[in-house]
């Protein structure tokens, strides 16, 4: 079995963690928020929902990767904005066979995580279908678990790529392989951007959003500006048809609120420039006008503008 470090156990890393400790791995947690750890060390880590309801003990979960030793596999699961910091406090878990994991929502954290743990490493992670939230600490609820895709993000070698992904795949996550990590990024950054910013600014769900004809409007508004600037980049989506491709997925988790809103809820800054700034910018650079994304934007922006507090990280 695998010795995994998840650096960054929030909702999403929780639910790795859980999974992967159950399946015999030996799984260490770093998470920055202190009741959340002192929940899992008094009580174990529950996991309910989608996959089941388990409550595991961790080999170890602290607030910090002070101590930890070299990990057969490092998962860097924070926010798009953390992944720096994160990246920095694994350097001394990745060895010479360290399979390091980066899985963030939207565009530019592998580049951020390479700068600092080189390429040779790394590979770059996208979840599909998945949803997942803390309703306290020390308990996370699981509401889907559709596919993980993993592609290397540069230099790791294909072994490398497929021992990294048996681990998921024995904790009983469905894993694809990909070769392009371009297309493997945008065909999962599509729906993310889809659903986001428009669920942080109306408080829906996904299938709310599918049903209610003003905030479809927007949503489809911003994928379609995703779709275009994909195609100015010549990044192939293979899904048919990118919008009805977005329906499909979000129709299987109809009930999932997107981290943004949850970030937004709890009054923490959330992934909106990684995310539907993304798009912006990379509209700008290729020409491609995005104003519906760029006002959902701004209005993620000024909404949290307004917090007096920073909530709880990963």
């Amino acid at each position: 079995m695998a010795r995994v470090i998840i650096v960054g156990m929030g909702a999403m890393g929780s639910v790795y963690a859980a999974l992967m400790q159950d399946a015999g791995h030996e799984v260490h947690g770093v998470c920055h928020w202190p009741e959340h750890v002192a929940a899992i060390r008094r009580g174990g880590l529950r996991v309910h929902g989608f996959s089941g309801d388990r409550t595991v003990q961790l080999a170890s979960v602290a607030t910090d990767t002070q101590g930890l030793p070299v990990a057969d596999l490092v998962i860097i699961a924070t926010k798009a904005g953390d992944v720096e910091a994160a990246a920095d406090s694994a350097r001394h878990l990745v060895g010479p066979r360290t399979v390091v994991q980066g899985i963030q929502n939207g565009l530019g954290s592998p580049e951020r995580i390479a700068a600092t743990l080189g390429r040779e490493r790394l590979a770059v992670g996208v979840v599909g279908g998945f949803g997942a939230s803390c309703p306290e600490p020390g308990t996370v609820h699981h509401n889907g678990m559709e596919m993980i895709r993993f592609a290397s993000y540069a230099e790791l070698p294909a072994a490398d790529l497929a021992r990294g992904s048996a681990v998921w795949q024995s904790a009983g996550f469905r894993v694809q392989m990909f070769e392009n990590v371009d297309q493997m990024v945008w065909e999962k950054f599509i729906m993310n951007v889809t659903f986001s910013g428009t669920s942080c600014l109306t408080g829906l769900t996904i299938g709310e959003i599918m049903q209610q004809e003003a905030a479809w409007s927007v949503a489809q508004g911003c994928a379609e500006e995703a779709v275009a600037v994909a195609q100015a980049k010549g990044i192939t989506l293979d899904v048919g048809d990118p919008v009805e491709h977005i329906r499909a997925l979000g129709s299987r988790i109809p009930d999932a609120r997107p981290s943004m809103l949850l970030d937004a809820l709890a009054h923490r800054p959330g992934e909106v420039d990684a995310i539907n700034g993304a798009v912006v910018t990379e509209g700008r650079t290729h020409g491609v006008p995005t104003p519906v994304n760029d006002t959902v934007s701004n209005l993620v922006r000024a909404r949290e503008r307004t917090y007096s507090n920073h909530g709880h990280g990963a």
